[in-house]
Formats: C-alpha cells, sequence, structure tokens
C-alpha cells in the first residue's frame, strides 16, 4: 500500500531547499586554499541565503561530519522540503547510505563540489550520489553552490509543471 506523504512546507514565497555539507566543510577558508580556495562557509551560506531571496526560495542548511547525522537529516526533509542541494565531501565516493536516504526520499537532488574532482586523484572520480541526483557541478568553488541552487529551483520548477 502506497504511503500517504504530508504536503512538503512551503514559505511565503513558495520552495524550500535543503542545503547539506558533508564532512570537512567546516574548515573550508583554511583547509587545503590551493584546493578549495579562501572561502568560508559562512560566506558561502550568506551568498546562498542572498540569491534564495531572489529565487523566491527558503533554505535550510546542516552540516555534519558524521554519515549518520547526515543520513538522518536527508530523511527527516522526505516532508519538509522541496529539494536538497548537497555538497557530499568525501562521502559522494563512499557513502551507499547517503545514496540510498537520498533515493529514499525521493527529492530532486543537485550534488555540488568545492573543486573539479576529476581533476584530482583517481579514488575521486566516482561518484555514489551522482546517479541519483539530477546533476552535478564541480569546480567554481564556492559559485558551485550558487549554480546548483539556481539548477535545482529549475529542476523543482520543470517537475511541477510536468505533474
Amino acid at each position: 500500500m502506497p504511503v500517504k506523504r504530508r504536503p512538503r512546507a512551503r514559505t511565503a514565497g513558495g520552495r524550500r531547499i535543503l542545503v547539506v555539507h558533508g564532512p570537512n566543510l567546516n574548515l573550508i577558508g583554511t583547509r587545503e586554499p590551493a584546493v578549495y580556495g579562501g572561502e568560508t562557509l559562512s560566506s558561502i551560506e550568506r551568498r546562498l541565503r542572498k540569491l534564495a531571496v531572489e529565487l523566491h526560495v527558503g533554505l535550510e542548511s546542516f552540516q555534519s561530519n558524521s554519515e549518520g547525522a547526515l543520513v538522518d537529516r536527508i530523511q527527516r526533509a522526505r516532508d519538509t522540503v522541496d529539494g536538497i542541494l548537497i555538497n557530499p565531501g568525501a562521502y559522494t565516493h563512499t557513502s551507499i547510505a547517503l545514496r540510498d536516504a537520498l533515493l529514499a526520499v525521493d527529492l530532486p537532488t543537485v550534488e555540488v563540489h568545492l573543486s573539479n574532482v576529476h581533476r584530482r586523484e583517481e579514488f575521486r572520480h566516482r561518484s555514489l550520489i551522482a546517479p541519483v541526483a539530477a546533476g552535478q557541478i564541480l569546480g567554481f568553488g564556492g559559485d558551485s553552490y550558487l549554480l546548483g541552487l539556481r539548477a535545482l529551483v529549475g529542476e523543482i520548477e520543470r517537475r511541477t509543471a510536468a505533474r
């Protein structure tokens, strides 16, 4: 028997987006600036909030270094948001649990990365998240998040119009 889902919460302006930051992203700005740049997570968050206002979407952000906490937060998003913007960090390449959580909540998802993972070590070239995401944006530093938010809002609108 299909599970009835509660209607998702809306902001006054429309859609709600969950932004998920994975392990070690709390250290960006100081961690390997040659790879990740000098911009801090709080700076990226400020820029995302500003863009969210322009796009008429609400944002909620969550960062954890713990795989289980990330899975728990994604699962709670099921009935409260319209899409997920995620930088899974190193869990991109290893976490079947994150992949399965995203698949289970059945929300439009865009995967983002600060660095171009394909210009880095071979083990970073494979994403377990990509097959369950609408798309990936990577290699543009903090702008990857902004581009990802725009893409996600567009994906949500396309899916809504198709219903």
